[in-house]
């Protein structure tokens, strides 16, 4: 069989399948000058709002900004405890202290990879403020607990979405169940830009205009600066291209879907695999494909022989990064989390991924195996 060059993610393909469409958006943009603010920005905002089933959306720069002024404009201060799960990229973590706070790792689910409602009211204390709970890798996390144990505490909820664009848990969109919720819009996520890009959603009017406030010099409009703030903008020419991208995202979902079954139905045979895990009630939208293998490195070597890319999301659970070493973290407190990190491994998945290329990953994976 003779060795494949398969990307990880094929961003070219994707703009070449709407290629029109984004080169006019970027003329229009380009030719009326309007790059910062302004209709652009707008329209996707409404838009997004709308697909999202939230009354308001607020833009900003990417998704890291959008956990830092949502944090902010919750009212997170110096000393307050917020939590959350100790399997997640760093961004979910540090703008907890970037913003002031005391960042208290919950271990995860070992199956679903996200944050254990069984274990989180353990982890309250008098300085709990918040959760955030993270659909890791397109799967929603278990918010019916979760918004049950906040409510129980008087805790506001972050959600963090930004590889869950248009997942559900129970019929209901992510991201509809906190007091706001986080996108990011990197290039490579469900919907990405072709730069950095992220938002806020929330159904929560005065907390929406205090993110915008925050988000944009502390004003809302210009020159009115009320407190001070940040410079956190989606500009124009990312919004023009995310609104053409917004119109293609139900059917991206679904192809992520229709390769992420075709993917398990295959590997369900295989020795030493471990398939995801999608728990009862809960629609993933395929962000990663992520197996468990217990001789990960080897295999993620001999795949990459075979022209196969795979990437591990993340190799190292947060609270054993050197960034929080301060903790003194033992392996033993997040035993899922570690567990986890040495087993995963992310296969290529989206919606351009051919079959016949998704059988011959399967077929390589099944010849290491």
């Amino acid at each position: 069989m003779i060795n494949r060059n398969i990307p990880f993610v094929d961003l070219h393909s994707q703009y070449l399948s709407i290629k029109p469409e984004i080169d006019a958006a970027i003329a229009d943009v380009i030719g009326n000058s309007l790059f910062v603010r302004g209709p652009y920005v707008e329209k996707f905002e409404h838009a997004f709002a709308e697909l999202m089933q939230s009354k308001y959306c607020v833009s900003c720069g990417n998704g890291t900004d959008s956990l830092y002024i949502s944090m902010i404009a919750l009212g997170l201060k110096s000393g307050d405890e917020v939590i959350a799960p100790a399997h997640s990229w760093i961004s979910t973590t540090e703008t907890i202290t970037q913003a002031g706070g005391t960042v208290v790792f919950c271990d995860t689910d070992k199956q679903t990879f996200t944050i254990d409602p069984d274990l989180i009211e353990a982890k309250i204390t008098n300085k709990t403020v918040g959760i955030i709970p993270v659909h890791l890798f397109g799967q929603p996390a278990d918010m019916d607990p979760i918004m049950a144990i906040a409510r129980k505490h008087n805790l506001w909820v972050l959600e963090d979405c930004a590889q869950a664009h248009l997942a559900t848990y129970k019929g209901r969109q992510v991201g509809t169940f906190g007091n706001a919720a986080s996108f990011s819009f990197y290039p490579g996520k469900n919907l990405g830009a072709m730069g950095d890009a992220g938002a806020i959603t929330t159904n929560d009017r005065a907390l929406a205009e205090r993110m915008a406030k925050f988000a944009r010099h502390g004003g809302l409009t210009k020159g009115s600066h009320e407190i001070e703030g940040i410079n956190s903008r989606l500009d124009g020419m990312q919004a023009a291209i995310l609104s053409v991208k917004l119109k293609y995202l139900a059917d991206w979902t679904r192809s992520r879907q229709e390769r992420a079954k075709r993917y398990t139905e295959q590997l369900a045979a295989i020795r030493d695999v471990e398939t995801p895990f999608v728990a009862d009630g809960r629609a993933s939208v395929w962000h990663l494909y992520v197996i468990r293998h217990s001789d990960r490195d080897g295999l993620a070597r001999y795949l990459a022989e075979k022209g196969i890319p795979t990437v591990i999301n993340y190799p190292v659970a947060l609270p054993f990064l050197p960034a929080y070493k301060r903790f003194g973290h033992r392996p033993e407190e997040f035993p899922n989390a570690h567990y986890n990190q040495s087993r995963i491994l992310s296969l290529p998945i989206y919606p351009e991924l051919l079959n016949d290329d998704l059988d011959y990953i399967v077929a390589q994976i099944a010849q290491f195996s």
